[in-house]
This record gives C-alpha cells, structure tokens and sequence, in this order.
C-alpha cells in the first residue's frame, strides 16, 4: 500500500493559464524514495479545509522552489531583491505545516521548506547568506547543466541526540545545498539539527513533536537514486508516513 501525503504546489503563469504545480524530482523521490502516494495540494490558501486534508493522508511534504517567503510574513524587507514570490503559496503551506505539526502527521519540509518551516513557528529569515562575513557561498554554481548545480559539494554536521542523528548518526555528511537565504532567527519550536561548516543552519526540527517534523536546506531529492545520505532522508520519511497510517488504521479498527 501506498499511503498519501499531500506535496505542496507553486502558482506559476504559462500557457495562458495559472497552473498549481510541483517538479518532478520531489514526486519520484515520494514514490520511489518514500515509497508513498504524492497528492498535489493547490495553493488555494484558506479556502482549503486542511483538517479534511490531514484526515485523509499520512504525511506532508513541502517542496523547494524558486520562490521565496514574503518577507512580510516575518519582518523583512518586501524587495524585489528579495524575491521572487508566491503569497498563495505561502498563504497555503504555513498553517499546513502548523497543523501537521500540531495534529502528529509526519513532515518533510525541503530548501523553500524548511524556510516556510521556520517562519511557521515563529522564525525569521536571512537573505543573501553570501555577503555575511565569513559565511559560505551556498549558491549553485552558474552553469546550464542540473547535475553540476545540484552536485553534492558541502560538509554538514548532525547535532548528537537529533532525529536527524538517529537516521545518520552524528557528525559529519556531505549534501547538495543550493540557497542565498535561510534560516535568520530559529523559530522557537525549532531546534536545530545540522549546521554547515559556517554555522548556517541546514536542517531543524519540530521540538516535541509527535512525529517525524524535519526540514533539510538541501536537497535529497535531486540524487535519491544515487546517493544513500539523500535516499536515507526519504526512507526515514517514508517510514514515519507508513507508521502513522499504521497507528490511523490501529484506532479505527478499536473503534469497530
């Protein structure tokens, strides 16, 4: 069986209409690295009933993307620089993650993700990480070729006693994280999982949460097939999603 989890979309214009969409390497890295069912949630903000939502599937997964959080939501500068932006987007995944947490449905939140993570709970983001003093350039490299903008190149440390150590113990692993923002001022429901070698964070969790609530800067599902550090990441996901619809299909049958 394959559970459901609800993936998030952008809004993006072509073709003369508005499409809600998501890109193809999250959704082969859900069937084949998670093993689950991906279910394209639109980007309708709240005009959606996610409790209905929440009730019919066993996992969420927020997804990388050009865009960027509205600096509005936490703070920030509104720039064009700043951007681009999907305030639909925004206006969807944000309380979904606050609920999913809340209600103990596992979460996978990627790159964009775990910014909207962030910002969810309370947090702020930084921009432009690449003219901090002493930090990392954590941006692709310029070039027209997918497999060198996304090649693995960057050292990450997992903190002792995360979820993140239980999946890969702690210490050192190396990812592909492409990004020039991130995580600002952590969310207070947040701690901590991995930082780079700068100190930027690159993964956080959901502090006291009932399941599995991981957001990684980098991006897994871009060599799920290939790499074990990015299929780890789907398995330990996939594994939480089936463990809920385990215990989902446990009460239901006490029920009867």
């Amino acid at each position: 069986m394959q559970p459901l989890v609800a993936v998030s979309t952008d809004v993006r214009q072509f073709d003369n209409y508005t499409w809600h969409a998501a890109p193809q390497q999250y959704l082969e890295a859900a069937i084949a690295g998670a093993g689950v069912f991906p279910v394209l949630v639109p980007s309708f903000g709240d005009r959606l009933d996610l409790d209905s939502l929440l009730d019919s599937v066993d996992g969420v997964m927020i997804t990388g993307s050009k865009s960027n959080v509205h600096p509005s939501l936490y703070g920030g500068d509104a720039s064009e620089a700043n951007g681009p932006y999907d305030p639909a987007r925004d206006a969807t995944t944000l309380p979904l993650i606050r609920r999913a947490i809340e209600r103990g449905v596992p979460l996978l939140a990627i790159c964009r993700g775990i910014q909207e993570m962030n910002v969810a709970l309370g947090g702020t983001l930084a921009t432009e990480l690449q003219e901090r003093p002493g930090s990392l350039d954590h941006r692709a490299p310029v070039s027209d070729n997918q497999d060198e903008r996304f090649a693995i190149r960057q050292t990450v440390s997992i903190k002792p006693g995360t979820c993140l150590a239980g999946v890969f113990g702690a210490g050192e692993i190396s990812v592909n994280s492409v990004h020039r923002q991130g995580v600002g001022q952590l969310g207070p429901l947040l701690d901590v999982e991995a930082v780079a070698e700068d100190g930027t964070v690159e993964a956080v969790s959901a502090r006291n949460a009932r399941a599995f609530a991981v957001g990684v800067q980098w991006h897994p599902e871009y060599w799920v097939h290939s790499d074990s550090v990015s299929a780890k990441v789907f398995q330990a996901f996939g594994d939480a999603v089936r463990g809920h619809a385990a215990a989902k299909l446990g009460l239901r049958t006490a029920a009867e």
